[in-house]
């Protein structure tokens, strides 16, 4: 039989998963997500989540609580006698009542190979920390952070030149195909939990703006690293001096290259940056209010030549 599914989810990458349960034929019940947020050039107009524009389009009832923790939301929880939960990057604290509630509990969708990068950034610190491979994991909720135990995992290897924004795509698509066949086998009483290993715990920490900034002194694999784990959002930048002025620029895509110099030093006209070992060559590039374009073209408009200097 279908099971009576909750779905809790907010950005873009929770709709494909959202989407492939509905088309699997379970009830959901309802759907929780993110309030809307304020949005438009002024911040004036409340914008709905992509969770919430695909549940309406569904026609599936749709929660927005800013909150977990009180009394009559969890009652109104319970009160959807659900068999599960299914959480994919909703961004609310699930308290002990909700974890209770669904009488199978609550699956969970994360994008890293558990107990490897718990937490809210699991995507851009793999790739920032130069991991070779993730994944998608569906879990069983716990109280602790991404701490439950697993029953299905699909690994993904990340590209040596991948940017975040790419793995994200891909994770999300393998995440929505992942969940249905878990809950294909729940229904069928055959969805197994395995403990999460003790060794190897690392933690996604939020992305902070302090940390976008590009440290040239580093060595050019940790700035390559650095850069596409950061694309395209919220993105890592430098400053450089454009037509007399300084000008933040932000980083979007890098490869390899060889080279050496100062740190921050332009080598040659394909854009090469000097690191403290080894050099990167910027390949896309965004100036402030422009829109994302190749080296070739920035460099066309803004001149920058061999033994200038970026900060």
């Amino acid at each position: 039989m279908p099971l009576r599914v909750i779905f809790m989810g907010t950005p873009e990458f929770s709709v494909p998963t959202l989407r492939a349960i509905a088309e699997a034929g379970h009830e959901i019940e309802a759907v929780y997500t993110q309030p809307p947020r304020a949005a438009g050039r002024r911040g004036l107009e409340l914008t709905p989540s992509p969770v919430q524009r695909e549940a309406e389009r569904l026609s599936i009832e749709v929660r927005t609580p800013v909150s977990l923790k009180s009394e009559a939301e969890q009652q109104a929880f319970r009160a959807l006698r659900a068999d599960v939960a299914v959480v994919v990057a909703y961004g609310l604290l699930l308290p002990k009542p909700i974890l209770e509630a669904p009488r199978l509990g609550c699956l969970n969708g994360h994008a890293s190979l558990l107990p490897r990068w718990r937490g809210a950034a699991p995507i851009q610190r793999a790739i920032m920390a130069g991991d070779t491979e993730t994944g998608m994991m569906v879990m069983r909720m716990e109280e602790g952070l991404d701490t439950g135990p697993v029953a299905m995992v699909e690994k993904c290897a990340i590209g040596p030149d991948m940017t975040a924004g790419e793995l994200h795509d891909r994770l999300m698509h393998i995440s929505a195909a992942l969940m249905a066949e878990a809950l294909a086998r729940m229904e069928r009483d055959a969805l197994t939990f395995t403990a999460q290993a003790t060794e190897g715990v690392t933690y996604a920490k939020k992305i902070d703006k302090a940390e976008t900034r590009v440290d040239w002194t580093r060595p050019a694999g940790e700035v390559h690293d650095h850069i596409r784990g950061l694309s395209p959002f919220p993105g890592a930048w430098c400053e450089t001096e454009i037509g007399g002025r300084l000008e933040r620029l932000k980083l979007l895509r890098s490869t390899l290259s060889d080279g050496a110099g100062e740190p921050g030093g332009i080598l040659d006209d394909r854009l090469t940056v000097a690191c403290e070992s080894g050099a990167i060559r910027l390949v896309e590039v965004q100036r402030a209010g422009g829109r994302p374009i190749a080296a070739q073209e920035f460099l066309r408009g803004a001149k920058l030549e061999k033994g200038m200097k970026f900060s």
